[in-house]
This record gives structure tokens, sequence and C-alpha cells, in this order.
């Protein structure tokens, strides 16, 4: 079968091929899939490049760790589900990036007929991880400001959606002005261009002197130094990406670390879903099946590659102003 890998980090477009590999067996409590389209994240990318703490590889180390997929084989153990059911699967050390798969069966999350590949192929990473941010670990109350950066990204559309479903009003940060009216359409309530002057200066004069209470951020870097400085004395950050690769410089002006109760913490889905117990994951799953038949948790459908044109597929991933996520399709276009 075919499979994309790498043999040492670095930049995608130098370091990923694609080789022939054997087909993977099912051990104990595991499954096989085939996988039928598994989209190019952020973070199949940091991993790459050796950004991903979370995850260590182990040279030559399979990518991708989301997709949707037909189960083929069952390993021993294997009770409550069948050959032939359609899944969404989060696969922890990578590996969807190829024709097959093997994934312990706990890991799958079983979805209904009528939900279309392009969101079952991004049923977790996105959704999950914008469902816990806002309703469960920072918990934002109704009526409350919610500020994020990279608004335009998916996860950031889908924070808008959910936002004004839930009664949540959102602060956005974008860097290209063209971009404001249709957040505005989505439901963003305020939407900010970092052109127009420094974050912390606009958030407080267009919504609170006092700052904002609840801030979500993936950039890190100046961006993320300046929602730190956006918050409420007893505001609460959660940074869930580093898409500059440079530190939040907390420090920098004593006023905001020697008054107050301001928090900045790490949000990792990884961490998360291991600690879902069993009630908790298929109520987050329905959650999620819910919210992306009302059209809130919804991904827009970019390009679908094959694994072949992985270079091109990345280079894509990464295009500024790109609309709509990218796929490899492992059985070809």
């Amino acid at each position: 079968m075919k499979a994309i890998r790498f043999a040492r980090h670095g930049e995608p477009t130098d370091v990923l091929v694609v080789e022939d590999v054997s087909v993977p067996e099912p051990g104990e409590g595991q499954v096989r899939v085939r996988i039928l389209q598994t989209p190019v994240n952020p973070s199949d990318l940091l991993y790459v490049r050796g950004h991903y703490a979370g995850v260590q590889p182990h040279f030559p180390a399979p990518t991708g760790f989301e997709g949707v997929d037909i189960i083929e084989a069952l390993g021993p153990g294997v009770t409550e589900i069948t050959e032939g059911q359609r899944v969404s699967v989060v696969n922890g050390q990578g590996g969807n990036w190829a024709e097959y798969a093997v994934v312990p069966a706990g890991d799958l999350f079983l979805v209904p007929d009528g939900i279309p590949d392009d969101q079952v192929a991004s049923f977790v990473i996105n959704p999950a991880s914008v469902i816990l941010m806002v309703r469960h670990v920072l918990a934002v109350p109704q009526g409350e400001w919610l500020l994020q950066s990279a608004a335009g990204s998916e996860l950031g559309r889908m924070v808008i959606r959910l936002a004004k479903r839930d009664g949540i009003r959102t602060v956005n940060i974008v860097r290209r002005r063209e971009s404001a009216e249709e957040l505005e359409r989505l439901g963003a309530d305020v939407v900010l261009v970092t052109a127009d002057g420094p974050i912390d200066e606009q958030v407080r004069k267009v919504v609170d002197p006092a700052g904002v209470k609840y801030a979500i951020d993936p950039v890190a870097g100046e961006t993320g130094t300046q929602i730190f400085k956006a918050l409420h004395e007893d505001g609460r950050m959660l940074v869930y990406g580093s898409l500059t690769g440079e530190p939040i410089r907390v420090g920098d002006d004593p006023r905001f670390i020697l008054a107050g109760r301001r928090i900045l913490e790490v949000y990792w889905l990884g961490y998360w879903l291991p600690r879902l117990t069993d009630a908790q994951r298929r109520q987050l799953g329905q959650d999620i099946v819910d919210l992306m038949r009302a059209g809130v948790v919804e991904t827009s459908p970019g390009r679908k590659y094959s694994l072949d044109d992985i270079s091109e597929a990345v280079v894509q991933a990464e295009q500024k102003g790109r609309q709509g996520k990218v796929f490899l399709v492992p059985g070809g276009k």
C-alpha cells in the first residue's frame, strides 16, 4: 500500500515521501481501516516540522491524524463494531495519510449516514476543539465577550457560529480587511484588523476599557502577546497553536503580571480526549453530529489531492487566503 512518511523533521515539501509498505494487520483491540479522505491540518504540518510536542515520531514516521474511513478488519477482542461501517478516525500516533491504517477501536467515532465524507473527514479535531474550548474549558457564559485570533480559519469560523448559537459575543482578529464583511455575515459581532493598530488597544476601545475575560489564540508571537494584554484583570486565555513559532511575551509590561489574576494556559486536544469518560466521549460525538447538521461546525471543503501529490497539497494548505480545507484522497481523486 502507499503511505506518506518522513525520515527526519523539516519542511514538509522537503521531507515527506510516498513509500510502498505492507498492509498492516490489527492486533488485540484494534481495527484496520481503509482511508477515504484525510485532511491536511496545521497540526499535521507542525508534527512534521518537529514543533508538536505531544507525539514523538519513530523514524521513518507516518503522519496524518484524522480522516473518514471504512472498517476493513477487526482484531481480537473487538465486538461492538462491524466491518463495512464508515467511521471518523483520530490516529493519535499519525498514519492516516495512507491507504490503510490500524488504530485502537476506542479511537473511532461512529457517524450516521447523511453526513458527507468531507465533513466526517474533519469530524473531530476542529469541531471537538471548538466545543471543548468554548463550552467546557473556558465555559464562556452567555452574553460575555470571547476574543479570538485567526478568526478567518476553519476553526475560527466554527467559533463564531457556535458562539452566536450559544449567545456569546465575539471579537475577531484578522489580517486581511476583506475578511471582515464575510465574518460579520457568519455572525461575528466585532472584527478587528491587525493593521489598524495594537490589538489590545482596539479591543479595549470597542468592547470594554477593562478588557475581555475570555480569549483563544493559535498564533502566538506578537499577536498572542497583544491578546494577553487585552485580557481583563480576571481574564483567561487559551493557546491552542503557534502559527508563528514565536513566544508570547507575558512579562514585557509589568502592569499585566503584577496586578489582577490573568491566566494563560495551553489547550491540546490530545490531552483532553483521553481524559473523557465513555459517556462524555459519546456525548461529544453526538454534539458534533447535531452541530454539524445545523451547519455550526461544518468544514468548508477545498481541493483534493492524491497521496502522490502531497507536496502540492501542502503548498495549497498553507496558501494565504486559501478557501476551504485541503484533503488527501488515498484512493485517487
